[in-house]
């Protein structure tokens, strides 16, 4: 037998539900602000993830799954999706068209680590990209609408973290006094932050090992608001009292940093207390020099990721059942004409947007009624041979046992009539 590689998973029914809840959940709220769907593909030269990412974070560095072609290039399966949203804006000149870009995607990512509870191999994230404006009321907006997302599918109290890295001056003090306290603890950290304070000193901070952990926790370590430039301040600030007005409450945490190089001003988090120690849901930020860095115009941009099988967690933890619509009426065959009847019924009621449970092959009546009580049925139509003699068919209310014959122009009235809204 071939099972599924290590790090990934099967989606199956019912789970699979719940899934498209989410799924529907993102699309119905994310259009009311405005996004519209974009897909990229699921790999990408990997010269695209190395530039946009930063070549000395964990993921580029341990994390990509990448491989030649048979043409010798190097490509990589996605990562994450902001690159890729870069990329196609870039390629297709969205940006001259000179007004605010707004995206959502939903898909496969890929990163190469130890699998564990909520984190895969292959795994699957839901994000937003708003490209176009440097105000800190976008950044307010994109968080706000992160968290009534989460509220949409059915986690309750959700918990944003905030932090701010400030501008180009700014994380430029931030890193010469991060290194300043960083390189006496040097001999007691890890060999991976031993190298990250050469490469990349802010990186440490995203440490986790409980050593390096407790350094980079203790009250002398210093925090970005301390060297955050008077409009970096300004931008934090605004961001703050906008989230304040849309009454979405937040925890400040200046050892939050976020795995990604290009991230500028604002970053957060929001994570849920069911998923213990992993208990990010999703987390994002603001990013006003990706665009220009990967070879575009100066335009600024701010967005989010959501790991949906995190979520898929916390919304089991809250008891959230999967959403599956049961079938609204059931074809029930005494004889093999009705089953051939049924298959043109069945056809015929399905375009009138009802959901129908069929047979293809003759079972005893109480076992056709048997699956669809099992499958919660609302309605039953029965036909045999007496139904089609008389050209009428039998209706029966699952609910309450009552029945009635019917012609199919009443049939179709009836059932369109008690369509689920």
């Amino acid at each position: 037998m071939i099972s599924a590689p290590r790090g990934t998973s099967d989606i199956l029914p019912p789970d699979s539900s719940l899934w498209q809840h989410i799924e529907q959940c993102a699309r119905t709220l994310f259009q009311r602000y405005g996004y519209a769907e974009i897909r990229t593909p699921v790999f990408e030269h990997t010269e695209l993830f190395v530039r946009s990412i930063g070549d000395t974070t964990d993921i580029v560095e341990k994390e990509m799954y990448t491989f030649p072609d048979r043409k010798g290039r190097s490509l990589t399966l996605r990562p994450e999706g902001t690159a890729s949203v870069v990329r196609a804006c870039l390629e297709h000149k969205l940006f001259s068209l000179g007004k605010l870009l707004k995206f959502f995607y939903a898909g496969p990512m890929f990163r190469y680590e130890r699998p564990q509870s909520g984190r895969q191999r292959q795994f699957h994230q839901i994000g937003v990209e708003l490209f176009g404006t440097s105000s800190p009321l976008a950044d307010a907006e994109v968080i706000a609408m992160m968290v009534r997302f989460f509220e949409a599918t059915g986690v309750r109290n959700p918990t944003v973290i905030l932090n701010t890295l400030g501008d180009t001056d700014s994380r430029s003090a931030y890193r010469a006094a991060l290194l300043s306290f960083v390189t006496p603890h040097l001999p007691n950290l890890c060999p991976d932050c031993q190298r990250r304070a050469e490469r990349n000193i802010l990186r440490v901070l995203d440490c986790k090992v409980p050593s390096c952990k407790a350094i980079f926790s203790s009250p002398d370590t210093p925090r970005t608001i301390s060297s955050l430039s008077s409009s970096a301040r300004a931008h934090y600030t605004a961001v703050r009292q906008a989230l304040d007005a849309l009454h979405i409450p937040y925890t400040e945490d200046p050892t939050l940093v976020r795995g990604l190089d290009y991230y500028t001003h604002t970053i957060f988090e929001v994570r849920h207390g069911a998923l213990g120690a992993q208990d990010a849901l999703g987390g994002g930020g603001r990013y006003d020099n990706l665009v220009r860095e990967m070879g575009g115009p100066d335009v600024p941009g701010v967005g989010f990721a959501i790991g949906v099988e995190r979520l898929v967690m916390a919304l089991c933890q809250a008891s959230v059942p999967p959403t599956s619509r049961a079938p609204d009426v059931a074809l029930i065959a005494h004889d093999e004409q009705a089953l051939r009847d049924n298959l043109v019924l069945a056809d015929i009621l399905r375009g009138r947007g009802l959901s129908v449970l069929t047979w293809y092959d003759l079972q005893s009546v109480k076992a056709q009624m048997r699956q669809a009580n099992n499958a919660k049925v609302r309605w039953a139509v029965i036909q045999g041979e007496d139904e089609r003699h008389h050209g009428l068919l039998k209706l029966k209310d699952m609910r309450v046992g009552t029945e009635r014959l019917c012609s199919l122009d009443e049939l179709v009235t009836i059932l369109s009539a008690n369509l689920p809204s």
